[in-house]
């Protein structure tokens, strides 16, 4: 029942391109898969900038948005107005040319991105045999727009939060490549829908997703601890550190532009997050198998929303690291971990389906990371904090 239902945005889709001639309907096809792409995403970005605000509201104990619309709902579209209205203001000695291009830069490398990132069964806007490739591959440009409006600003501090950014995000796209790494071993392809497909399936009621290995969940929160720094989510949210560097690297920009910026970061964050459902989460398929009359897509939107629902917890719970920290974390843990990963995921696929299996590759996976875990504490001398209040 489950693939009738999938199956009628598909067969609609190829009903629209056969009303167009044989030469034009390669064109209208691609078309069609970037409006849907564009369309799609961009309301998911808008529904999670007030679900994010009011979130964080609660978890602050104070209200979010609630004055336009029933409950604050088109507090989006004020804002989208609001930014689209402000003046666009451009510093004299800017280099006019790439701080126009740099928002344009970060944003189209993330709906690329999302192409390659199957959100149904069929549902892939681009289909090819090395898409994990091509996600890390167009992703990496990102570092280049960020580079751009930081030069292109001529402010020391926009320049300084750019580095800042380029740093971090170049030590922890390494961990984030090597842990998915380890599901290219496994499944033995850069496909995203083949990923997919290895873990349809159940065990004894538990779906054959990645995640429910050792090497599989070592991998999935070695994955999204690195995807959060890589769209620059809190704890992580150094290149916007108001304290020091004011807002960094996009301090220049203003109006329209700004928000390029803003919703580059946050459609970079469903492309990760579905690169991660993909990779560890059987992706379109059911947690159960009862449920496997559900639309394939709602399955990958619910596993979607949860993730971001993680996110907007974890950014609303913990405080900022020191950049010392975060550069600490990449490479004292975060690389040997998931180096450590690989390894553990080879020895699960060279060896036989057992206990056996799951015991020695969870002592890979555990073993170092006590280990390693109690290194980055040794001579910290850390203290427990105490709170005091005015009286």
């Amino acid at each position: 029942m489950s693939e009738s239902f999938d199956q009628i945005f598909v067969s609609l889709k190829h009903d629209i391109v056969g009303w167009f001639p044989s030469s034009w309907q390669a064109v209208v096809s691609a078309l069609i898969s970037v409006a849907a792409l564009i369309s799609t995403f961009a309301g998911l970005f808008a529904l999670t900038t007030i679900l994010e605000r009011k979130g964080l509201g609660r978890i602050q104990n104070r209200y979010g948005p609630n004055r336009v619309g029933l409950f604050g709902i088109l507090q989006p579209v004020a804002d989208g107005l609001k930014a689209m209205t402000k003046e666009d203001i451009v510093p004299l000695a800017a280099d006019a040319v790439v701080h126009f291009l740099a928002p344009l830069v970060l944003v189209v490398p993330v709906f690329l991105a999302l192409a390659v990132v199957p959100v149904g069964r069929n549902m892939a806007a681009l289909d090819i045999d090395s898409a994990v490739l091509f996600f890390f591959a167009v992703g990496a440009a990102t570092e280049l727009s960020v580079f751009m409006a930081g030069w292109s600003s001529r402010n020391k501090y926009s320049l300084l939060g750019a580095m800042r950014a380029i740093a971090q995000m170049i030590s922890y796209e390494i961990p984030l490549i090597l842990s998915a790494v380890t599901v290219i071993m496994i499944v033995g392809s850069l496909s995203t829908t083949r990923i997919v497909q290895a873990q349809e399936g159940y065990n004894h009621l538990l779906p054959n997703w990645f995640i429910l290995t050792p090497w599989g969940f070592a991998g999935f929160i070695l994955f999204m601890i690195a995807a959060a720094a890589e769209s620059n989510r809190s704890p992580f949210d150094l290149p916007e550190g108001e304290s020091e560097i004011i807002a960094g690297y996009y301090i220049e920009y203003s109006g329209f532009k700004f928000a390029l910026f803003f919703l580059g970061e946050y459609i970079g964050l469903f492309a990760v997050s579905g690169l991660a459902i993909t990779l560890f989460l059987g992706g379109w398929h059911a947690p159960l198998e009862s449920l496997e009359w559900v639309p394939s897509y709602l399955w990958f939107f619910l596993k979607l929303f949860g993730l971001i629902a993680l996110f907007i917890w974890v950014r609303g719970t913990l405080p900022r690291l020191r950049i010392d920290q975060l550069m600490n974390f990449a490479w004292k843990f975060m690389l040997p971990m998931a180096l450590i990963n690989i390894l553990a995921a080879g020895i699960w696929h060279f060896m036989q389906p057992g206990i056996e299996r799951w015991l020695v590759c969870a002592l890979i996976v555990v073993g170092p990371y006590l280990a390693l875990g109690r290194a980055l504490f040794t001579h910290k001398h850390l203290s427990k904090r105490t709170y005091r209040y005015a009286e």
